[in-house]
């Protein structure tokens, strides 16, 4: 008789057996692909669908969409588009106003708050009320503050003798008059993300800078302002993403008016997809967006890094 071969290792382990271990190895990978699956879902397939766009024309003939490929012909329009540059300039200079003031306005009750030992549970509840109400409620009532009229503003100018201005009706005055309501609405944030930052500072350090003799704004400006950096520099990239996507103030109190005053990039988008039903333009005009708030991103990375560094 002829011997036989010795059966293989992998022959030898019951199938159970190497099915556990095979679900053993790729475990990991199981417990992340739905949250894969879902990220391809709601996030890839748009932005693939985003860019098809930003290149087509997209048309709905007899309840048929209907894809044009047209390359580049939507920027050649952006760059003829009079509103753009226009949207663009009043969208930049919203961001760079509300980040700032906002950020120092934040960093400065943060510091107070922080340093307070009576009612700061009281003051942390007042700045939250901002944040609790919805955006249209907002609009709404700053609307009826800012009527030339009747609102509360102009009724208070009145009564020590100052003429009150159509606040935004008036070209010079309107985008102010957004930027005051967005200081309003989310200063709050700030001081949330600022104030958990300074609260989880080390307070040992401080106590020996005092030690040394060091005075408060020694301590601030030298441990304090360098160890809340990382801090300053998320809140300041979450609020310049908030900033650019603004909409709901601008739509509800001017509408983009009077003329192009208050006109920014993410309102003229929505009156370009919805108003002008020109959808492959409004696509490349959001990509567009998109893009430039990509820049910010890194450019706020970059800082962060160098801050841990």
């Amino acid at each position: 008789m002829k011997p036989t071969s010795a059966s293989s290792p992998s022959s030898q382990v019951p199938l159970t057996s190497r099915l556990g271990n095979f679900i053993d190895r790729t475990f990991q990978y199981w417990t992340i692909a739905p949250l894969i699956i879902t990220l391809l879902f709601l996030v890839a397939y748009p932005s693939v669908q985003l860019l098809r766009m930003s290149v087509s024309e997209v048309d709905i003939v007899k309840g048929k969409t209907v894809w044009e490929f047209v390359g580049l012909k939507h920027l050649e329009t952006a760059l003829q588009d009079p509103v753009v540059p226009v949207a663009l300039k009043n969208t930049l200079i919203f961001v760079i106003a509300v980040v700032l003031i906002e950020t120092a306005l934040s960093l400065l009750i943060s510091i107070l708050v922080s340093r307070s030992k009576h009612l700061v549970g009281l003051y942390r509840t007042v700045m939250l009320i901002p944040l609790l109400i919805p955006p249209i409620a907002i609009g709404t009532m700053w609307r009826l503050m800012y009527d030339y009229n009747y609102g509360f503003i102009n009724q208070v100018l009145d009564l020590i003798g100052i003429a009150g201005p159509t606040w935004t009706a008036n070209p010079k005055l309107a985008l102010p008059s957004i930027i005051l309501v967005d200081l309003w609405h989310w200063t709050s944030f700030m001081f949330l993300i600022i104030l958990a930052g300074l609260e989880s500072l080390p307070l040992e350090l401080n106590e020996a800078a005092r030690v040394d003799g060091a005075s408060e704004d020694q301590i601030f400006r030298f441990i304090t302002l360098p160890l809340l950096r990382p801090t300053l520099i998320t809140a300041v990239m979450l609020r310049t993403i908030f900033a650019f996507k603004v909409f709901d103030e601008i739509f509800l109190l001017t509408g983009g008016g009077p003329g192009t005053a208050t006109e920014v990039v993410s309102l003229y988008i929505y009156k370009v997809f919805s108003g002008q039903f020109r959808l492959g333009y409004a696509s490349f005009l959001a990509l567009g967006l998109a893009l430039i708030i990509s820049v910010f991103v890194i450019f706020y990375r970059r800082l962060g890094q160098r801050a841990h560094a």
